[in-house]
């Protein structure tokens, strides 16, 4: 099962755009909102809340925010009411992109989302042009500490998992979506360090990226992206060579 990752390499700069906690903090509110608004307040009865509230909590995030924003999803509060919106394309290199946003105002979404396409040698597609090539995915991340390959393949195996890849400081586990609550709650009740449970688009096809010019294209493309206000999560399918890689870090 282990070996190497056709998308371990995809969300190398998310965790730097992430650092941002006033981003994180709007990014989990809409998050809870949208959920709490399309399938209930109570995260018991509601996947996509618990999991949204789990996220909310590794960010510490205060209950009274979290509260306020489920409020706000139920329409137990007045304020602002959110649409999810779905976009695809191509960032720079052939690179296809899928980048779902959350807004109030989709007029001003889809000129951002556009302009960004433009602006940095993008190109904005239509429904489906790049979906077919993704499916989503549970992924959760494990600390390696001294744990080995046999020890996250007996777990994975254990707890009804599909496959694991070892990055290097973690495994990320990948299950179906329908099985993602009982793999998560496998892992959650295990002495192991879970660091991070979602949901991911993981792409079938990628492309590789062997030139540092062309790294920097396309990450600088994905950076503004991530960086627009409605933006949720970007996906996207390329791989960066071991040798581009080592030398963007230097």
């Amino acid at each position: 099962m282990a070996g190497h990752s056709k998308w371990a390499n995809i969300k190398h700069r998310k965790a730097a755009a992430d650092a941002k906690k006033g981003k994180v903090f709007t990014r989990i509110s809409k998050e809870i909102s949208i959920a709490a608004k399309n399938g209930g307040g109570d995260p018991d009865n509601n996947p996509r809340l618990r999991l949204a509230m789990t996220s909310a909590r590794k960010a510490n995030m205060s209950n009274d925010k979290i509260t306020h924003a489920i409020k706000k999803g139920t329409g137990e509060l007045d304020g602002q009411s959110y649409d999810e919106l779905t976009y695809e394309g191509y960032a720079p290199h052939g690179v296809a992109l899928i980048v779902e946003t959350v807004t109030d105002n989709k007029n001003r979404t889809i000129a951002d989302v556009r302009h960004c396409f433009n602006k940095y040698g993008g190109s904005l597609g239509e429904t489906n042009s790049v979906a077919w090539n993704f499916s989503r995915k549970g992924t959760i991340t494990i600390a390696k500490n001294d744990l080995t390959e046999d020890d996250i393949l007996e777990h994975v195996l254990e707890s009804g998992a599909e496959d694991f890849t070892p990055t290097d400081d973690t495994y990320i586990v990948l299950c179906g979506t329908e099985e993602f609550n009982d793999v998560q709650e496998y892992f959650n009740n295990t002495d192991l360090d879970v660091q991070e449970a979602k949901t991911d688009l993981i792409p079938g096809t990628t492309v590789n990226i062997d030139s540092v010019d062309a790294a920097k294209k396309v990450i600088k493309f994905l950076d503004k992206m991530e960086e627009l206000d409605d933006v949720q999560n970007v996906y996207s399918n390329f791989e960066i060579d071991d040798a581009i890689a080592e030398q963007l870090s230097e």
